[in-house]
């Protein structure tokens, strides 16, 4: 009877479509997408789940030490913080917030789409989840920018110089209030040098002592009544670096580059968990395009939401712990 199936061999081809159609079901058939050291779906799914899980503890460990560097840090340092995180700007910070938590509603719509096998949807929601990670290092870039800018690179690479310390400010009010009285027209300095080792204000050569007039006080300090201060322009002059827009308040801290540094790691190793996560979408997208997900087999959907929404919530942490602290 070669002709004629096995009654046994008919049996695991019916309980092989059920197990692909049904979803992580107990039947004794294997689908394609089953590993063969599981017995059945639902255990390769759940030992899956359990991976990622074990992973994002890891995840929470990583960024809970640096958390804890950031307290210890800012409770000995509280000047430090108050005056620093008066260059983060909340407006994007506050951005780039939503565009985070936008991105886990499409993922998790994503991952709801690969249950019910809508390869369209699924999609199309992977999309949408990519473009806000995109959206968000383009946000962080134009951040990043600004900052490097302006000198405020972290460490030893610091070389902020636009704000003075407690003597040079004495000293400097000293010398403007004498040209006050004297009414003198003296040149406007257009650009502020920053010297990488002394990081204090080094003064344009062929200036008076003060290095302003008192227009380019006015140009440097703005309307006190607004409270908004104008960017000295240095042009694309080799070491020069641009006044920031809104000068924090009180000299600058000795320690500043501190600040800078503990922004530029967590920022930057979040941003790198971003990118890694859109890579993900990418491999998701493939295997959706490839017809590969349904309700018998979503497990790198599910996997990969979980990741995406670690990420995200860790930047609900990052932007007001910088953004936002007092």
């Amino acid at each position: 009877m070669s002709g004629d199936a096995h009654p046994n061999e008919s049996k695991q081809q019916a309980g092989h479509d059920e197990d692909h159609a049904g979803g992580h079901g107990d039947g004794h058939g294997h689908s394609p997408y089953q590993a063969h050291h599981f017995d059945t779906m639902k255990q390769q799914f759940e030992a899956g789940k359990l991976g990622m899980w074990l992973f994002l503890a890891t995840e929470v460990l990583l960024f809970g030490g640096l958390f804890c560097f950031y307290v210890v840090t800012k409770s000995n340092n509280p000047e430090l913080f108050k005056w620093g995180h008066h260059f983060l700007d909340k407006r994007w910070g506050a951005t780039n917030t939503m565009v985070l938590l936008f991105s886990s509603l499409t993922m998790a719509l994503a991952v709801r789409e690969a249950q019910l096998g809508r390869k369209n949807r699924i999609l199309f929601f992977l999309g949408l989840t990519f473009l806000c990670g995109g959206a968000f290092m383009g946000i962080k870039y134009v951040e990043y920018s600004k900052k490097f800018h302006e000198g405020l690179f972290p460490g030893q690479y610091f070389v902020y110089g636009n704000v003075i310390d407690s003597e040079e400010a004495r000293v400097h009010q000293q010398e403007e209030d004498l040209l006050a009285h004297a009414d003198l027209d003296l040149p406007v300095a257009s650009v502020v040098i920053t010297d990488p080792k002394t990081r204090g204000l080094v003064l344009q050569p062929g200036l008076p002592p003060s290095g302003l007039s008192s227009s380019a006080r006015e140009i440097e300090h703005g309307d006190e009544s607004s409270g908004e201060h104008e960017a000295i322009d240095g042009g694309d002059t080799p070491g020069l670096a641009i006044a920031p827009s809104h000068l924090p308040p009180g000299p600058r801290p000795a320690n500043a580059h501190i600040f800078f540094s503990i922004y530029f790691c967590l920022t930057g190793l979040h941003g790198i968990h971003v990118l890694i996560g859109m890579a993900v979408m990418v491999w998701l997208a493939v295997l959706a395009w490839q017809g590969r997900f349904g309700p018998g087999y979503f497990t790198p959907v599910d996997l990969g939401g979980l990741y995406w929404h670690l990420v995200d919530l860790i930047w609900i942490y990052l932007f007001p712990l910088l953004y936002l602290v007092e």
